[in-house]
């Protein structure tokens, strides 16, 4: 009988500088426990980290136990949650959308209102600005992975998708993901 994995999920934003990474990855491997995922990056002049610890509840205990020491020692705030392992639904397809277009307000709420109407979960997403190449105009890039219930007409969705897209001004892709 294979025993359910124990976890602990981490968030961690503080202003940006070099060895945080170090730092709270050194304490989470002395405790006896691995970062078996992640996200950081650095937003502005913070830095922001997600991370999922996986170790035995002793150990995730002992992690627990040295952030308010390592939130004092790199001046952020930490704050962590026990979770379990993630249950997925059999029937879900993974489809990556990618969007692109002239940065103004409401894309993200457009997209996630697209998606959240039909019961299609967002399950990743980066966003990202950058400026236009000979024109310098502001762009604004969506990628997201989603999880589309198999029972949904594809064809149809990523029409509708299209359509919705087209009529907001977003130049956008509803593709399977690879592997």
């Amino acid at each position: 009988m294979a025993t359910q994995k124990t976890y602990l999920v981490i968030s961690a934003l503080g202003e940006d500088r070099p060895g945080i990474v170090n730092t709270l990855s050194k304490a989470i491997l002395e405790q006896g426990c691995n970062i078996e995922d992640s996200r950081m990056t650095v937003l502005g002049g913070e830095f922001a980290a997600i991370l999922l610890v996986q170790g035995k509840w002793n150990t995730l205990a002992k992690v627990e136990n040295v952030l308010p020491e390592i939130e004092r020692q790199l001046g952020m705030t930490i704050i962590s949650k026990r979770t379990g392992e993630r249950t997925t639904e059999a029937n879900l397809l993974p489809y990556g959308v990618d969007v692109i277009s002239m940065d103004h307000p409401g894309i993200v709420n457009n997209l996630a209102r697209f998606f959240s109407e039909r019961g299609i979960n967002i399950e990743d997403m980066t966003t990202g600005t950058y400026a236009a190449a000979h024109t310098g105009t502001p762009m604004f890039a969506v990628h997201m992975a989603v999880g589309i219930p198999a029972d949904l007409h594809i064809a149809g969705l990523r029409e509708e998708f299209m359509d919705y897209c087209d009529g907001l001004n977003l130049d956008a892709v509803l593709e399977p993901l690879k592997g």
